[in-house]
């Protein structure tokens, strides 16, 4: 929080997965939701967070390719090494 006692962007983003799921205590919601009423970026970025939780709760049935999951894994490894 900052000295004044407001949320700034980057604490919102901190914040997001424990607000979003009704885990922040009411007084930091509160704040959260107040700079939220005058920040249309973190608005716009609570919406597309929100769109993402939503795919991805309909994907978690759906089975990734054997050919995706390969390149999926040859990517991580190559990335961890760099």
């Amino acid at each position: 929080m900052t000295d004044n006692g407001e949320v700034d962007c980057r604490e919102l983003v901190e914040l997001l997965a424990d607000y979003l799921a009704g885990e922040l205590p009411r007084d930091q919601a509160e704040l959260l939701e107040w700079h939220l009423e005058g920040c249309r970026p973190c608005v716009a970025f609570v919406n597309t967070y929100r769109g993402t939780i939503r795919v991805a709760q309909t994907l978690a049935g759906v089975e990734m390719p054997v050919e995706l999951k390969q390149r999926l894994v040859s990517f991580l490894k190559s990335s961890s090494r760099a």
